[in-house]
């Protein structure tokens, strides 16, 4: 098959690959469409936090498509199915796992990160981790389903109420999911927090009320002690530190943008004290799959308006190397 291979640090080049032997339990996709994460291009770049990952390696944990070939002794799935693919996969005997926290296993593996993922056109994956289409969810919707499984699990930490003020820091893909579903909720009021004027439109179509820049003084300075409710989906110290100065007293600060292992913020543990705030992390998506389904085929999630760029395999070794460049708020990989 051919596949973008990450080669090593900054190499990724499309070549024929073998695929992995498709073993018991196991099912062959043939791959339809892959997300391109930001996951994706720490790897590529071998930023810190990535050092489990063991190149030649095809990346890809966005991934849906149609099965191709079926493992023994799998019965649930034949080939033609149409599917969406969790790509964590867990030992089950660890504490975390034995503890029913199973995103926290020690042994976490994961397609597309430590096993070859969907910017390949097969991809080998458990059975279980793959999840049946309604006939009306697009393969391209099936892709996303992983990343709002993600927000799903983040946003059900969350304490909403009818009469709160919810800030979102980051107005990107991430933040434009957790939007739609805080306005599902609804909450009286969502304020955005985005320095690109250009999603401004985008974001008010989906539901916020009010749109600022963080690096406008005076709206920067509006949002202290505002929010009941503050959601992280940068990552980056300082809209960190805006999310706790940014929350009420007793408010939530859910911190769900992934930042460098070797980030740190500054804040005033005095601050967190006297307003007794609730602040909390949120890791991957355990077993949010078949929801964030639902979520989609209801119509409570859109998707499709929220790609902004869609790319070839052969594209991927250029669009990886230049893609802080190309101002994409989701890319996705079709597959021809």
């Amino acid at each position: 098959m051919k596949a973008a291979v990450l080669r090593g640090t900054l190499n990724m080049e499309v070549m024929e690959w073998v695929e992995r032997t498709l073993g018991k339990d196991e099912v062959m996709v043939r791959v339809a469409c892959c997300g391109i994460c930001g996951t994706d291009q720490h790897i590529y770049h071998g930023h810190p936090g990535s050092a489990e990952v063991e190149p030649p390696i095809v990346l890809g944990h966005e991934l849906a498509g149609v099965v191709e070939a079926v493992g023994e002794p799998v019965t649930a799935l034949q080939p033609g199915d149409r599917v969406s693919v969790d790509p964590n996969m867990y030992c089950g005997s660890c504490e975390y796992c034995r503890g029913g926290r199973a995103h926290l296993c020690d042994r976490l593996q994961a397609v597309g990160v430590t096993r070859d993922g969907g910017m390949g056109e097969m991809c080998v994956v458990p059975a279980a981790n793959c999840y049946k289409l309604p006939d009306h969810v697009s393969l391209m919707e099936g892709a996303m389903v992983e990343p709002l499984g993600c927000v799903l699990h983040g946003y059900k930490k969350l304490d909403l109420r009818p009469n709160q003020h919810v800030l979102i820091a980051g107005g990107g893909f991430i933040g434009q999911l957790f939007l739609q579903l805080v306005k599902a909720a609804g909450v009286s009021h969502i304020t955005v927090s985005e320095p690109n004027s250009h999603k401004r439109e985008a974001l008010l179509a989906l539901g916020a009320h009010a749109v600022v820049s963080p690096f406008d003084t005076e709206e920067a300075a509006g949002l202290l002690d505002s929010a009941d409710v503050v959601i992280e989906c940068v990552g980056r110290p300082e809209s960190v530190e805006l999310a706790v100065a940014a929350a009420r007293k007793g408010g939530q600060v859910l911190l769900f943008g992934v930042a460098s292992p070797d980030a740190s913020a500054s804040f005033s543990p005095y601050e967190i004290f006297s307003k007794e705030l609730r602040i909390m992390g949120s890791f991957i998506n355990p077993y949010t799959h078949e929801e964030a389904i639902a979520l989609i085929a209801q119509g409570i999630v859109r998707i499709e308006p929220l790609i902004s760029h869609c790319f070839h395999l052969n594209d991927l070794p250029d669009v990886m190397a230049t893609y802080p460049e190309l101002n994409v708020t989701k890319a996705v990989v079709v597959h021809k």
